[in-house]
């Protein structure tokens, strides 16, 4: 049954053809029966009877019957050949026949399709047919009231086979806006799953390079240290490794939070084999005295009264000074020495790192750099506009490079 449909479904034409040729059957039936029957007695014959007639009825049969088969190809053009054959049939005094069928399936036709001058055109037609009908052929017998009802019932067939065809094509229209709604919620879906995407590639490569670049430098300084008083210093060596062991498990552990907030989805907490919290103000007294051991110089100090700070600003918070001390540390020299500041505003976290070194090339912090380098900051920009701040990094005068970024605390998840 379901290929049935798919077969009427793709040649709709044929099927409209099979029809066609069965009108023309009752056609030529008819046709057949004005030649061959006899008159009846009183008159009231609706068979065409003479021979100009019966010529007649051939071309306008089969008219109608072309109608019916291409209405769904070219259906303007059959409405006008449609009204063309009425007006042949009035002409030519062709009584109604079984052909005449095609009108009510061609009103009903046009009236179903978005051409609206048509439409309106098979309105009118609907409208005037029956009434030409009634007014061309009355009965023989002379009974108006019978008349007038057989006049009116059909102009309601007429007007139905309109209002059918065009409800069909309100509810098609319908199902076409939802269809297109449902494309363009489709698209909609696709483009926020990309951006969805990209926003998660850019969050991964922000967490890889603060949790990557910065113990990394750190385990790298210490074994250069190591590596040079090795055999001069034993006590510092040990030290020196002991750092390493440090760091890298502490890299580690970040690593093991990243791993597992992209398994799983949501940010939790562990401990061992539970999430390991989320860096924040309070750990970059911890990151200082780590950044110390290396032998950077830093002046640390916290301003204000401190208060609870929504999460995405403490982790930004950490992640600007961690990144800052970690470019001090690759770009900033022999001798170099750092400061970080904390301050607790009303509405905001201002957060000063700045060093007196060398400072960082003009790209890196430009045009985020070349060769895969000043990535550091692009992360920086992007956690800080997460959050509706405001980021300024560049050379500060007298030499050395500054970061100062402003962190509202109003609207920050």
């Amino acid at each position: 049954m379901n290929r049935l449909y798919d077969f009427i479904r793709r040649h709709p034409t044929w099927v409209d053809s099979l029809w066609a040729g069965f009108l023309l059957m009752l056609s030529s039936l008819w046709i057949v029966a004005s030649v061959s029957a006899p008159p009846t007695p009183d008159g009231s014959d609706p068979l065409p009877r003479e021979t100009g007639q019966q010529i007649a009825l051939i071309p306008i049969a089969l008219a109608l019957c072309l109608v019916v088969a291409l209405r769904r190809r070219a259906p303007e053009k059959m409405l006008l050949l449609a009204t063309g054959t009425g007006l042949a049939q009035v002409i030519a005094d062709v009584s109604p026949f079984p052909g005449d069928f095609a009108f009510l399936v061609i009103i009903f036709t046009v009236a179903s399709r978005h051409t609206r001058w048509a439409s309106r055109f098979a309105l009118v037609g609907a409208l005037l047919a029956p009434a030409i009908d009634a007014l061309r052929w009355p009965s023989p017998r002379g009974d108006l009231s019978g008349q007038i009802f057989g006049t009116l019932f059909m102009t309601l067939a007429f007007v139905m086979a309109w209002v059918l065809g065009d409800s069909l094509r309100t509810r098609r229209a319908y199902y076409l806006q939802l269809e297109e709604r449902a494309r363009r919620l489709e698209k909609e879906r696709e483009a926020q799953a990309k951006v969805a995407v990209a926003a998660e590639r850019a969050r991964i490569a922000r967490e890889l390079h603060d949790v990557v670049a910065h113990n990394v430098s750190v385990m790298v300084v210490q074994a250069d240290g190591a590596a040079y008083v090795l055999d001069t210093s034993p006590e510092q060596t040990r030290m020196a490794l002991e750092t390493i062991s440090g760091t890298g498990r502490q890299a580690l552990a970040e690593m093991r939070r990243l791993l597992g907030v992209l398994r799983s989805g949501d940010p939790g907490k562990r401990d061992g084999d539970e999430y390991v919290p989320q860096p924040g103000v309070e750990q970059i007294a911890d990151l200082v005295e780590q950044v110390r051991g290396t032998g950077l110089t830093v002046n640390f100090k916290v301003e204000g009264t401190p208060h609870p700070l929504p999460s995405s600003v403490e982790l930004t918070a950490y992640r600007i000074v961690q990144e800052a001390l970690t470019n001090t540390r690759k770009h900033g020299g022999p001798d170099v020495g750092a400061t970080v500041r904390l301050r607790y505003g009303d509405g905001e976290l201002s957060v000063l790192a700045e060093d007196d070194g060398r400072g960082a090339q003009r790209e890196l912090y430009e045009e985020g750099g070349t060769d895969g380098l000043g990535h550091g900051l692009i992360g920086m920009r992007e956690r800080v506009g997460m959050v509706g701040g405001a980021l300024e990094a560049g050379p500060r005068s007298g030499g050395g490079f500054r970061i100062r970024a402003a962190l509202p605390l109003k609207g920050a998840d």
